[in-house]
């Protein structure tokens, strides 16, 4: 009978063990998101709960009392095991709860911000969090753009005399004929390259050869143009986070042609491209005609802008995008266009912010950038042997013979490598 007891107790131990935490989880959901009918189911669930605790506690105290006194030593290890064990999952629940419900928003922010950004892990904040909650989030984290177009007149290509400071020395100081040079530092203890173009008419929008149902690694694209450098472009459509990313948002233009005339993905941005002059255009509420007829050459469609024709972009807290791998574009008054990507870690607890990119992009003097698209998909590729030899990729990927990434992408798994995307920005020697 005694043998009996102990198994029963010890199988409602393990029981208990294990739909505690669950329950807990469907208790928080039920009371602060709008996943789920909040009342009365989950004041039920709450005292489930307290009640699998205690009945946890007397399981436990059925087996110890069941042990013979000459193993009185190990009855009295066990309790301390169990008590050990159970202060330690109580201090993770208080613990668990105060970071996402404490005063301390730091937590409750990174999460919202990161989450709301990307449309297949939402739910990773709807859970905890309801909408009123998120929106009061987001109106603490925002850009506000200037709200004005680039204006053309103030690109002027002509050659400087001297340098403003060390960093426009660190753009230009370079021999005659250099086609690009990249600057390599670290933002937030993450891996940035920042690549300067001296002739922005090398510069073109690749677009995937399977529109609509499938994108390509930017190394792929980078093979198939034979392009010097490439870098990934603006956002796009991931139905049911499929990860095939074939299909641009917005406007797309790529060699004077129309590839897209969709809906935008996000509030703040607009069209990103090149014109016939070379000029980096950054326009906002534009159709897709009045684009080409505009002499845009080359464009995507993204944001938020982070300067225009040399006015920053405000930005709110981390600006709404939390932080994470960033890419952006920007051109310099005499013509050089920036290309910058920023690396994250797994968790995106770490990486880049808006401000970060608006702040660097200021730092080196770009009077027009915006942000790219981030995350699994920012990518600096150049031709393996120049990616190994200069920047000690370890070139992981197998996806092109031509070309590997400098940088470290790291999907949703933690596996450190990119995605499919829709287009990338290439450079392709003349």
């Amino acid at each position: 009978m005694n043998a009996k007891k102990k198994k029963l107790g010890f199988i409602l131990s393990i029981l208990s063990i294990l739909l505690i935490p669950a329950l807990e989880v469907l208790f928080i959901i039920g009371f602060n998101s709008d996943y789920l009918i909040k009342f009365p189911i989950f004041v039920a669930i709450g005292t489930l709960v307290l009640a699998l605790i205690i009945l946890l506690v007397v399981s436990i105290t059925m087996y110890t009392k069941n042990i013979k006194a000459t193993n009185r030593k190990i009855k009295n290890w066990l309790k301390n095991v169990f008590y050990v064990l159970l202060g330690f999952y109580i201090a993770g629940c208080i613990g668990f709860l105060l970071l996402l419900y404490g005063p301390n928003e730091k937590f409750k922010t990174w999460l919202i911000t990161t989450a709301m950004q990307t449309m297949h892990h939402q739910y990773f904040c709807k859970i905890f969090y309801d909408s009123d909650e998120i929106s009061r989030i987001m109106s603490k984290n925002y850009v506000k753009e200037s709200g004005e177009s680039t204006d053309t007149s103030l690109i002027d290509k002509e050659a400087k005399d001297e340098y403003i400071d060390e960093y426009d020395k660190a753009i230009l100081d370079v021999e005659e004929g250099t086609k690009y040079k990249i600057i390599q530092f670290e933002v937030d203890g993450q891996k940035a390259f920042l690549a300067a173009i001296y002739d922005p008419s090398m510069i073109q929008l690749r677009v995937t050869d399977s529109l609509g149902s499938k994108g390509e690694y930017v190394t792929t694209m980078a093979q198939k143009t034979n392009a010097i450098l490439a870098i990934n472009g603006g956002g796009f459509f991931d139905p049911g986070g499929s990860s095939w990313g074939g299909t641009p948002n917005g406007i797309t233009i790529s060699n004077g042609k129309l590839i897209t005339n969709g809906e935008y993905g996000t509030s703040t941005g607009g069209l990103i491209g090149f014109n016939d002059d070379d000029i980096l255009l950054l326009i906002k509420d534009v159709s897709a005609q009045q684009a080409l007829d505009m002499g845009i050459r080359d464009a995507v469609t993204w944001g938020p802008f982070l300067i225009v024709n040399g006015k920053p972009s405000e930005v709110s807290g981390n600006g709404g995008w939390g932080y994470g791998a960033r890419t952006a574009i920007g051109q310099r008054s005499d013509g050089i266009v920036l290309f910058l990507v920023i690396d994250s870690n797994a968790s995106r607890t770490r990486g880049a912010d808006m401000a970060d990119l608006r702040d660097i992009m200021l730092k080196y003097h770009a009077i027009n950038a915006a942000n790219l698209d981030g995350g699994t998909s920012t990518v600096m590729a150049l031709p393996r042997q120049v990616a190994i030899n200069n920047y000690g990729a370890d070139c992981h990927d197998f996806f092109s013979s031509y070309a590997c990434a400098i940088n470290d992408p790291i999907d949703s798994t933690g596996t450190h490598q990119t995605r499919y995307i829709a287009d990338a920005w290439v450079v392709v020697d003349k």
